[in-house]
């Protein structure tokens, strides 16, 4: 199926409406495009990786190492967001949930967009270089790299893959959050990196199903596009069970106790059966709400995982 992009006359409606929007100040122009609840979740999910890295109650300088670690990645984070939405101006200014950015409005420059997107990547690369250590840094600048230019730049537009293969990028944050605590990566860190990793396409894959239309005149190759609803919805389910085993792995390999499991074994649960429910009955409605529970299943499941830590 091809990508080209569609005609100029296909993106109107959403150009128009986004142009209709008032103004924001330049201070909030800078803001939105870090993405500021993508960029909560991952410095939420650095954050688990961090505290599960340090056993027992931090104390006041482990305490300060995390609030430094925090910042850094939150500032590469939101250096890798603004990036993307420079690299992906075009599209998002077909897309209705995305004409609003400032860069696909054109009221922030590209020279401006791309001058905040390195001013957040140098400092944020310096805190945790010099205050963190080398790996972390390393380790943050590539995922940068991995999502900014391999996701955005490369995958995005080539594959209907490119959610699964990206995805690599979106899991790192508990990789940083264990490396900034230990400067090491272990097998702990790697768990969490892979259940992140399969949670992301049945996420997403619940949001492109009802904005489906959107990624059509964007000419974007996502899954509903290239291989219809039926085959993604489908996709959704089985994710969702092999989701289900590698969430079972912290309890298995004796990182968390039966707090966790049992929160697990619930969260899944309810995963599951909004996909079942999604791939006997297509509704948007019913896409939305799964989109929604896959957010509170993440945020859930770490931060079970956070209680288990502690309290048990």
């Amino acid at each position: 199926m091809s990508t080209r992009a569609p005609a100029p006359q296909s993106v109107s409606a959403s150009a128009a409406a986004a142009t209709s929007l008032p103004s924001m100040p330049l201070w909030r122009q800078f803001y939105v495009l870090t993405k500021p609840r993508v960029v909560q979740l991952i410095v939420f999910c650095a954050l688990i990786g961090m505290v599960l890295a340090v056993p027992g109650w931090p104390g006041g300088q482990t305490l300060a190492q995390i609030a430094i670690a925090c910042a850094g990645i939150w500032l590469v984070a939101g250096a890798a967001a603004a990036f993307n939405c420079l690299i992906e101006k075009r599209i998002d200014a077909r897309m209705k949930r995305t004409a609003w950015r400032p860069t696909a409005r054109g009221e922030l420059s590209d020279r401006k967009a791309l001058g905040f997107s390195a001013l957040l990547c140098t400092i944020g690369s310096a805190i945790l270089y010099i205050w963190v250590n080398p790996l972390t840094m390393w380790l943050t600048f590539a995922t940068f790299v991995g999502y900014a230019v391999i996701y955005t730049v490369i995958l995005k537009p080539l594959t209907p893959q490119n959610i699964v293969i990206g995805g690599a990028s979106g899991a790192m944050p508990p990789v940083l959050g264990w490396a900034a605590m230990t400067n090491d990566v272990g097998p702990q860190a790697l768990i969490m990196f892979l259940i992140i990793f399969l949670w992301t396409p049945p996420h997403f894959w619940a949001l492109a199903l009802y904005r489906v239309e959107d990624y059509r005149k964007s000419g974007l190759p996502m899954l509903p596009v290239t291989h219809g609803n039926e085959f993604t919805r489908l996709q959704i389910l089985l994710y969702t069970f092999i989701l289900l085993a590698a969430c079972l792995l912290p309890f298995i390999y004796g990182m968390s106790g039966w707090f966790y499991l049992a929160a697990a074994l619930i969260l899944n649960a309810g995963f599951i059966g909004y996909a079942y429910k999604l791939w006997r009955e297509y509704s948007d409605a019913l896409a939305r709400k799964t989109f929604r529970f896959s957010l509170i299943h993440l945020s859930l499941l770490f931060a079970a995982l956070l209680i288990d830590h502690y309290l048990f």
